[in-house]
């Protein structure tokens, strides 16, 4: 039976602008999802993260959740526009006093803070200014790191720069459907894309001159394809089509956000479209040279589910699921199998050590959490699974908490959701005992 390793780390990620609140509290200035969420007709019945969980005034709470699940690593966001309101060097003490808190309270619990740059909530000021449009926004960021890192210099060790560039600028930049909510074609998207990477290499040049001892992570999100079976050809269809960019279908996928970074190149053109592979030839050399700055130490993935596929008769295809296929609440489906098959082609092209910074499912039947998570330990567990064949993965992190007890084969899931002004819900609100497989090292092993 396969085992997690002692070294393994659980932990727990959220991110600043859906938990916190506290949206005018403590000197913090706009972001672009402050203005976002309060425009009209931009978000479900005009909700906000005016006070989303509250985490602000409430942090103690989610400390003592974490604490109770054994937890030994939080990954959580700063909110750019705690620490320099504006985007600049203007920098805000009751920002930091706000992040030193959290920070010492989680060290002397034991458990080590994995922060997060940058998960969305870009200052609304740099927006006006062009936002990622522009690559003052990048030389900015990089300030913003490299503050972060002196202040935080003995502290905090672990840190990714951004989080999940795919939502940042095709959902941001290109769908509209996320902050800032611009619809830019195909071009002005991948400059946006650029920029967050040329953002990355001059950050974690940053980090990495402020402590040598800092590790610098880079999060991706995108398209994973599993095999229909274990089969060769079915094998390399799944990971052709996981890797493939084209025009219509480029930015979710991890080989735009990881390739310039953990390989030092762009895409070849032969796996891009035709008018992503213009756009990258035009990309300047300046920043083509800083890509090497950026290699991380680490790699996070964020991975949901994933698309079954096969060698057809004209070559790599999507399989159509079944009908009455499990799916979350989110109409996401249940994929088990992109546990065990993303981790295994990101580290055949990637050879870095890998954590997976999100995973789970969104609020639904007992049922479908069940399947869910029977699928994942499961697929863990098979004989080829990720954890044996990459050794150099390091962690799993549930979006947003997640606990198990090897004694009783059951495991507690927390569900996560941005609440209207003056509501009392929180994200710690239990959602039920699901059934686990028997025995197998778990997080609530201290």
């Amino acid at each position: 039976m396969a085992e997690f390793p002692k070294e393994f780390v659980w932990g727990a990620a959220t991110a600043a602008y859906q938990i916190e609140g506290g949206a005018t509290e403590g000197g913090k200035g706009l972001s672009i999802w402050d203005v976002f969420s309060h425009t009209p007709g931009c978000t479900y019945r005009g909700e906000t993260g005016d006070v989303a969980c509250d985490s602000y005034h409430r942090w103690k709470e989610d400390l003592a959740l974490l604490q109770s699940m054994h937890l030994k690593a939080y990954r959580f966001s700063v909110a750019w526009t705690r620490i320099a309101p504006n985007g600049g060097t203007d920098w805000n003490e009751e920002g930091f006093a706000y992040y030193d808190t959290l920070v010492d309270a989680l060290l002397e619990a034991g458990i080590e803070p994995y922060v997060t740059l940058y998960h969305w909530d870009l200052p609304q000021a740099l927006e006006e200014k062009g936002g990622w449009r522009s690559e003052e926004t990048a030389r900015a960021f990089a300030s913003y790191a490299a503050k972060m890192a002196e202040h935080f210099k003995g502290r905090v060790h672990q840190w990714f720069t951004f989080n999940e560039p795919a939502c940042i600028v095709k959902m941001g930049y290109g769908t509209g459907e996320h902050a800032p909510g611009l619809k830019l074609p195909l071009e002005g998207q991948f400059t946006c894309w650029r920029n967050v990477i040329y953002a990355h290499c001059l950050a974690a040049q940053e980090l990495r001159h402020a402590d040598p001892e800092n590790k610098v992570g880079f999060v991706s999100t995108g398209r994973i394809c599993y095999p229909v079976s274990e089969a060769k050809t079915d094998v390399d269809a799944a990971r052709v089509l996981t890797f493939a960019c084209p025009d219509d279908d480029w930015a979710f996928t991890h080989t735009m956000a990881l390739d310039p970074v953990c390989l030092g190149r762009w895409p070849e053109p032969d796996i891009c479209g035709p008018r992503l592979a213009a756009s990258i030839a035009a990309v300047p050399q300046y920043i083509n040279d800083a890509l090497p700055l950026g290699k991380p130490d680490m790699v996070g993935l964020n991975i949901y589910n994933a698309a079954p596929a096969q060698m057809g008769e004209n070559g790599p295809s999507y399989v159509e699921r079944p009908a009455g296929y499990a799916h979350t609440a989110m109409n996401w489906p249940v994929e088990p199998e992109c546990l065990n098959w993303g981790p295994r082609q990101m580290q055949e092209r990637y050879g870095l050590p890998m954590f997976i910074t999100e995973n789970g499912t969104a609020r639904c039947t007992m049922q479908t959490a069940s399947i869910f998570w029977h699928g994942i330990w499961k697929s863990c567990r098979r004989a080829s699974m990720p954890v044996q064949m990459c050794g150099d993965i390091s962690s799993g992190v549930c979006w947003t908490t997640s606990s198990g007890t090897a004694a009783t084969g059951s495991g507690s899931v927390w569900c996560m959701w941005i609440t209207p002004p003056g509501s009392a819900s929180r994200k710690t609100a239990h959602s039920g005992t699901v059934k686990l497989p028997p025995p197998m090292d778990s997080p609530s092993e201290p």
